[in-house]
């Protein structure tokens, strides 16, 4: 490719990198959200270890 027709390209490396931020923050939602249900859930069902 030209010069000039490189600087015609749109998206690749942008879309990629804006999808791969959307996954990390979609996981660390879903972690987030799973340590708090696992805790509401040990506190109900009284199943939490004792601290010594």
């Amino acid at each position: 490719m030209s010069d000039e027709e490189l600087l015609t390209v749109y998206g690749g490396a942008f879309s990629a990198a804006l999808l791969s931020g959307i996954v990390s923050a979609i996981k660390t939602i879903y972690e987030i959200g799973k340590s708090i249900g696992t805790s509401i859930r040990r506190v109900i069902e009284k199943k939490y270890c004792k601290i010594n």
